[in-house]
């Protein structure tokens, strides 16, 4: 693998990089509690985890300013805690909570709020990128100070609807970023069986736009590489594309059954974990303690989080008035009901 070389551009602060290694510990956290509440059986349909993946959506988010768009697919939790979102609100949602930030309609995959610039989960598999080049042409005609991230997969990659975004976003000048998240599986089938080269960021040359792949588990690395590129689409400048490589330590989702991993492939990825990475470098500079307290107040919170938004109220169905106008007795719906 052929990573972008270091540079001291756009490097986060120490402080920065701290509360991105709180969100790393905080979507991990949240991932492992959503394991325990799918097995217990207090969650509706499988969950897409994202253990060791959560460099690619916290250090992008983190790149980004608060007015930017994002969408992703439907393994975006790291993307979510990122854009700013409430771990308890996002549990509520999951959960199907009145509380939850869609009203507990939206399920895991498909969370959003506008107000974050968090425009969505997608569970159609390279839908979120032609989502966000709409965006970013419509940022572009109101000639605002935005920038839009799309945030999609290997297996998205080889989609038509990919290579169209791509080509009219550089045809155009659009300012999008397409951020592609490389964990070497489309579902349960390795990236050498779905696309002719290996490094797919190559591609980018075709559209003329640039193109980088970087360490999908170092989170500055993730950070400086899309500040490069937002940077880029705020100077008018088109779009680029990131190939971060990364590995998702888990199944497709909790209802995998796995067996397709190698042993070895796992454990190669598991030595390069982007939580123990991040701690490593905190620890060199601050020492462990406060790394550890970081982690600590960041897990307790997410725990916390689960307990209130399982206590939080389911939504109450409402009948519409036309509905309920043609409804007869014994169909209509009261509010003691």
């Amino acid at each position: 693998m052929t990573a972008a070389p270091a540079t001291p551009q756009n490097r986060p602060s120490l402080d920065e990089h701290v509360d991105m290694h709180r969100l790393m510990v905080v979507t991990r956290t949240l991932e492992e509690q959503l394991g325990v509440l799918h097995k217990a059986g207090r969650t509706r349909g499988p969950i897409h985890r994202c253990d060791g993946q959560e460099a690619v959506g916290v250090g992008a988010t983190a790149a980004l300013d608060p007015q930017d768009y994002v969408t992703t697919t439907h393994r975006g939790h790291a993307i979510y805690i990122g854009k700013g979102l409430d771990p308890r609100r996002v549990v509520a949602e999951i959960l199907g909570r009145e509380t939850g930030y869609n009203g507990g309609r939206a399920g895991h995959m498909l969370v959003g709020s506008a107000a974050h610039g968090m425009m969505g989960g997608n569970a159609i598999v390279g839908a979120s990128i032609p989502a966000a080049t709409g965006m970013a042409l419509s940022i572009q005609m109101l000639r605002q100070d935005r920038v839009a991230l799309a945030v999609f997969g290997d297996g998205a990659a080889q989609t038509g609807i990919c290579h169209e975004s791509m080509n009219i976003a550089a045809l155009w000048r659009l300012p999008v970023v397409f951020l592609l998240e490389h964990n070497e599986y489309g579902l349960t089938a390795h990236h050498s069986a779905q696309s002719s080269v290996p490094d797919l960021h190559v591609r980018a040359a075709a559209y003329g736009m640039p193109g980088e792949q970087i360490d999908g588990n170092d989170v500055v690395a993730v950070f400086q590489a899309v500040a490069r590129a937002a940077g880029r689409a705020r100077r008018g400048e088109g779009p680029t594309l990131i190939e971060a490589r990364t590995y998702r330590m888990e199944g497709f989702s909790t209802s995998d059954k796995g067996g397709y991993q190698a042993s070895e492939e796992r454990k190669r990825w598991a030595a390069r974990d982007p939580i123990v990475r991040s701690r490593t470098t905190l620890v060199d500079a601050l020492g462990t303690a406060r790394v550890e307290d970081v982690e600590q107040s960041a897990a307790e919170a997410v725990i916390a989080a689960v307990a209130a938004a399982e206590a939080d109220p389911y939504p109450r169905f409402v009948p519409h008035a036309a509905s309920a106008t043609h409804a007869g007795p014994a169909d209509r719906v009261t509010e003691d009901a």
